[in-house]
């Protein structure tokens, strides 16, 4: 059953991956996350294509728009979230093995 609140490209994507594989509940969560990121990378779209490319900061420099910005940042979200589900490219039959939690952030190290 599709989640509400879902659109277009959020419906089809959650039932092309639930219908096609049972997914533990963390991995429902995570396919949840990335179809409200490709929702949201629709809207940024359409907003995109009838903005400019640049604006105006407070300083007056011509900078990229944000929205374009935003967009950028959306899409790396949405293509985490589709790797650590670890489907497979199509080619395999199953799943890929599982393997460690994704990386956390490095920290500096301390000189002892």
């Amino acid at each position: 059953m599709t989640p509400d609140g879902l659109e277009e490209s959020g419906t089809r994507l959650w039932e092309s991956v639930a219908g096609e594989f049972d997914l533990d509940v963390h991995e429902q969560l995570l396919l949840l996350q990335a179809c409200r990121t490709a929702d949201l990378l629709d809207r940024l779209s359409l907003q995109a294509c009838r903005a400019p490319l640049t604006v105006e900061n407070a300083k007056g420099d011509k900078v990229a728009n944000p929205l374009v910005t935003e967009h950028r940042q959306q899409s790396l979200v949405l293509a985490r979230l589709l790797a650590s589900l670890r489907m497979p490219s199509g080619e395999e039959e199953s799943r890929p093995q599982r393997r460690g939690a994704a990386r956390g952030s490095y920290g500096v190290r301390s000189a002892v």
